[in-house]
């Protein structure tokens, strides 16, 4: 069976093989790959239990495969290009042979401090290329890397550290994002000392500024790097052995530690990376995600790297040195498959056309957005003016805790339609529920989003916390995973998310996805984005309570009733009057994590007229946000 999926008969194909045999199929699929010992069974356990495991008894490293197993047949060819924050900077660029050494030389270098095989490895940096080398290295010796986003504040950090138990945190002296510098080091320090069980501290110089120095536990990455062996065989691993941790935002405010394992992972990620994105061998394609999350971890480093690809990596931000920086690059670089967030085109849709039209863009041929479902009009936006109307979008639905895409157009093979991920890739079950449990068949339905089998990707467990684990995923509707989304099929079978299960609003028996009426909101034209979630009504049972950011920052100091009325005019034509918000708050800015989440948590207990106790905003973007949305509650 071939790995890629060339055209639909393949896709069709390969989805039947899966669903009439799927440990077959998946043998199939992993024979792709090199192995030191072969596996005996390729699932066991199932999702009733929550004890999945894949490729049971072999044995591999995951390197070995992102990088050894290229080096005859591709060398010498570019595996990542790293695009710096500063334009006036010059870019680097590494060959697989460069990149192999360059890991080697940092395995070599974490062994050397006693970082062994079970080891947790906390990696606290900047998106530059020792990252990407310091994460291959972890996997490349066995030590289990937590990444934390180096946008976290010292306690979100502490936390991470005490509950994974790091030996190890690497981080530099500080980052650059746009015009701000970030004092990682500085940060870290403050982290540490809730945490005296850290060994030790690499940092890697990025900035040159200075920073204070512990001696005995603080050492330069320059000073351990250099001079190390530029060969390091890759550790013999067990299938199912952990490879990274990766903290995930919780409902009770307490972050989980997802853990992955190797082999699973490994093959999906593989897998869905060159079917989704149709790579070539001489495409460019980039993935704008830090690796601080489950989408850089994914489709940054490992997808990429494990089929051969050239990568992008780029630290900085969209909007410096103005809000044609990511068209600069791709013109810069020759970009052909570019993969960014919803949260990233509204943003660059509110600049202006002007920076968009001023570059070529000629380059590209595929376009993605993961994160959150993307609406109507940023859609349309993203494909008429960057992909210039030829560039098929997958618009990805994946979360942390799958390990990678679950349902996704394929890019240029399968049909696309704004607004929907489109069919689950093989492998995928997906099913509808109802709020009794109740499967929900047939088209032109909705439903809470399940899935009906286990896949190859999805994580085995939270660290230290496998009853959470249980209880979060297996035990909503026993037998299935619960995703926490829901989800409509429409009549030609393909899915929209159309947002979180507790942001689906019931108003007067009418279940409306606040995604739904978000899109209909930002469609209007005259809103740079907002955010919709539920409030107790008296008559209604649930009422729609829009948080809005307006284009004219003078809405915000006055009622703002002309843009209201036009708001609920808009929801009223494109989705029914019942759906009309009942309360409209101008804001000037929402409340988002560092990565551009929107916290609607916290705006749900502010409509619920809750108290400050707001729980844990170390994550937040701008904490005063909150306090100013807070008072002006309606």
């Amino acid at each position: 069976m071939s790995y890629s999926i060339k055209n639909q008969g393949d896709y069709e194909d390969h989805y039947q093989r899966a669903l009439e045999d799927g440990e077959r199929f998946w043998a199939q699929v992993a024979e792709h790959f090199d192995w030191t010992v072969p596996w005996k069974k390729v699932c066991s356990g199932g999702l009733s239990k929550g004890d999945m495991k894949w490729f049971e008894g072999a044995r591999l490293n995951i390197t070995a495969n992102c990088l050894d197993r290229h080096l005859d047949s591709r060398g010498d060819k570019t595996a990542l290009i790293f695009e710096p924050n500063d334009p006036e900077e010059k870019s680097v660029s590494y060959t697989y042979r460069e990149l192999h050494r360059s890991v080697c030389k940092a395995a070599s270098m974490l062994e050397s401090l006693g970082v062994r095989k079970g080891d947790r490895v906390c990696l606290y940096m900047a998106m530059v290329p020792e990252l990407l080398i310091a994460v291959l290295a972890c996997a490349r010796i066995g030590a289990v890397h937590s990444v934390v986003f180096g946008g976290f504040s010292a306690k979100a950090l502490a936390d991470r550290l005490k509950d994974a138990r790091c030996s190890l945190l690497i981080t530099n002296d500080a980052g650059m994002r746009g015009k701000k510098v970030i004092p990682l080091k500085d940060i870290a320090d403050e982290a540490l000392g809730q945490c005296p069980f850290v060994k030790n501290v690499i940092v890697h110089k990025r900035v040159g500024r200075s920073v204070s120095w512990k001696e005995g536990r603080d050492l330069w990455w320059h000073d351990l790097f250099e001079g190390q062996p530029d060969h390091y065989s890759p550790q013999e691993l067990e299938a199912n052995d952990p490879l990274f941790i990766l903290y995930t935002s919780g409902s009770t405010g307490r972050p989980k530690g997802l853990v992955h394992a190797c082999a699973g992972y490994m093959v999906w990620v593989a897998y869905t990376f060159q079917n989704i994105f149709q790579m070539g061998e001489d495409d460019v394609y980039w993935c704008t995600a830090d690796i601080g999350w489950i989408t850089g971890h994914s489709y940054m480093v490992y997808g990429p790297l494990l089929n051969g690809a050239t990568a992008l990596m780029f630290e900085g931000v969209p909007t410096f040195p103005d809000a044609g920086r990511f068209w600069e690059v791709v013109d810069k670089h020759r970009v052909s498959h570019f993969y960014t967030a919803p949260t990233a085109i509204r943003s660059l849709m509110g600049a202006g056309l002007e920076f968009v039209e001023k570059h070529s863009l000629s380059s590209l041929k595929v376009l993605g957005t993961v994160g959150e479902p993307v609406g109507e009009e940023a859609w349309k936006w993203y494909h008429e003016n960057v992909g210039k109307g030829r560039c098929p979008i997958v618009d990805t639905w994946w979360q942390t805790e799958t390990g990678g895409a679950m349902i996704s157009t394929l890019a240029g093979v399968t049909k696309s339609k704004p607004c929907f991920a489109g069919r689950p890739m093989p492998g995928v079950n997906p099913v509808l529920m109802n709020e009794r449990g109740e499967v929900v068949s047939g088209f032109g339905v909705s439903g809470n989003l399940c899935i009906g089998a286990p896949w190859p990707g999805m994580a085995q467990t939270i660290y230290g916390d496998h009853e959470r684990f249980l209880e979060t995923y297996f035990t909503t509707d026993p037998g299935f995973y619960f995703t926490g989304d829901g989800c409509r099929r429409d009549e030609s079978g393909l899915l929209r998310i159309t947002g979180r299960v507790d942001d689906v609003i019931n108003v007067s028996g009418h279940r409306i996805g606040t995604a739904e009426v978000e899109d209909a909101i930002n469609q209007s034209g005259r809103v740079v984005e907002s955010a919709v979630v539920a409030f107790p009504h008296e008559v209604k049972g649930q009422g729609i309570y829009a948080y809005v950011v307006g284009e004219d920052d003078s809405d915000t100091d006055t009622d703002g009733s002309a843009l209201k009325a036009h708001i609920r005019d808009k929801v009223s034509s494109e989705i029914g009057p019942f759906a009309k918000p009942d309360k409209i708050q101008i804001v000037r800015a929402l409340p988002k994590t560092r990565s551009g989440k929107i916290m609607r948590r916290i705006l749900r207990k502010i409509a619920e007229g809750g108290s400050k106790d707001f729980g844990d905003t170390s994550t937040l973007l701008d904490s005063a946000v909150v306090e100013t949305i807070r008072e002006r509650a309606l």
